[in-house]
């Protein structure tokens, strides 16, 4: 697959690169944890399931905190 070539104004940290393609890398995490799953590696597919609920809920928090009138 090819990388994507950067643009002025484009994202450059890590953190703003996996803000941009959060959606993406869950989607990545679940069916990486499915298929763990469907070879027998529960704790595998437990442990992938774990790290996307983890950045799902860091980036609610986010969220939240930016809304405006958010203390």
């Amino acid at each position: 697959m090819a990388r994507p070539m950067a643009e002025p104004g484009a994202p450059e940290t890590v953190g703003e690169i996996s803000q941009l393609y959060l959606g993406n890398i869950l989607y990545a995490l679940e069916r990486c944890a499915l298929a763990m799953a469907e070879e027998g590696k529960a704790s595998d597919a437990k442990f992938y399931r774990g790290i996307g609920r983890m950045l799902a809920e860091a980036h609610g928090r986010a969220k939240k905190a930016a809304e405006p009138g958010a203390g």
